[in-house]
């Protein structure tokens, strides 16, 4: 199943995050009534204003950490790999090129066949940037060099040996100025809030019904709810990266497969009963619960199905077809 939500599905989530509480919050109170306010508890009203700020900045240093530090960790991870990585040579089986007409450099998309950590072959989709176009490098049937982490701990897991890794300054720049721009907008918002509603008694318009808890809440529960549901659908990202660069194909026996009752984007939740023999000759028995996309639902009814097994655990598995999706 591919990851990731379409726009449109990312703007109707963020229209119900911080517009619909603002628009229901301020036609409700349009014509406020500040009798009430006097008879607030100062303590509660405080206690809810702090947890708007821990849930306002803890949104913060996670926006800033995902878009502007993650530029940095990963340019350290690549001179890591380039230092340390295992060299493992790829065969290119197609290259897909992306970019537009008068683009700098060609933007490809490579399907290669190599051997991961424990030797076995397996096929990686990527993405590069040719900054050699004459050498004509990245062509089908030809081969190239990447360095694999050996750990799997941090992303990039893979790079191209020839790879040469710099900042985009101006891309940067852009990112910490929209990162700034919504830092002022929110404290811009409490100086409105503030001046618009508190009627000379301080904070006492503050309830868990105000925007300024509402919206950073909503946001927070989004990303807790990408989490769950992560987890509940199988791997994570990182696990499945593990299994296939660490792991070994085999093919399980489906024993049994029937609904959950669970379902993600209105496709089900199936558990799998899988039975299948590692490279030391064990028989293993595996539950394992995957969503199936509505259009695959004809896998249920096969009798095997290819699967990889992490080698030094082979109780953790993944489907071979989800993994071929990863990138």
């Amino acid at each position: 199943m591919k990851r990731g939500l379409p726009l449109f599905w990312k703007l109707y989530m963020l229209f119900f995050a911080i517009p619909f509480p603002m628009i229901l919050y301020y036609g409700i109170n349009s014509e406020y009534d500040i009798t009430g306010l006097k008879d607030k508890d100062p303590w509660f009203v405080m206690s809810v204003l702090l947890v708007s700020i821990v849930l306002w900045l803890f949104l913060l240093c996670h926006y800033f950490n995902s878009w502007v530090l993650f530029n940095f960790i990963a340019k350290r991870n690549i001179e890591r790999l380039k230092n340390g990585g295992i060299r493992r040579q790829a065969k290119i089986l197609n290259a897909v090129e992306l970019s537009g007409h008068g683009a700098k450099y060609p933007i490809y998309e490579l399907s290669l066949s190599f051997k991961n950590l424990v030797d076995t072959e397996i096929r990686q989709k990527a993405m590069v940037n040719d900054a050699k176009p004459y050498e004509c490098r990245f062509e089908a049937g030809k081969r190239v060099d990447l360095l694999i982490d050996q750990e799997m701990k941090a992303i990039p897991y893979f790079i191209f040996a020839s790879t040469e890794v710099k900042l985009n300054i101006k891309h940067l720049i852009l990112v910490v100025v929209g990162w700034l721009g919504i830092a002022v907008l929110i404290t811009g918002y409490y100086i409105y809030a503030y001046q618009s509603e508190s009627f000379g008694m301080g904070w006492r318009f503050m309830s868990f019904a105000h925007p300024l808890i509402v919206c950073p809440g909503v946001l927070t529960l989004y990303i807790i709810m990408a989490k769950y549901i992560l987890g509940k659908i199988g791997q994570s990202p990182g696990d499945a990266a593990l299994i296939k660069f660490k792991g070994i194909g085999t093919t399980a026996k489906i024993l049994n497969a029937s609904q959950t009752g669970m379902f993600i984007n209105e496709q089900p939740q199936i558990r799998f009963e899988l039975e299948y023999v590692d490279h030391r000759q064990l028989t293993h028995r595996k539950i394992y619960k995957k969503v199936v996309d509505l259009l695959d639902l004809d896998m249920v009814k096969k009798e095997s199905v290819d699967i990889f097994y992490l080698k030094e655990d082979p109780e953790r598995i993944a489907f071979t077809s989800d993994l071929a999706e990863l990138s």
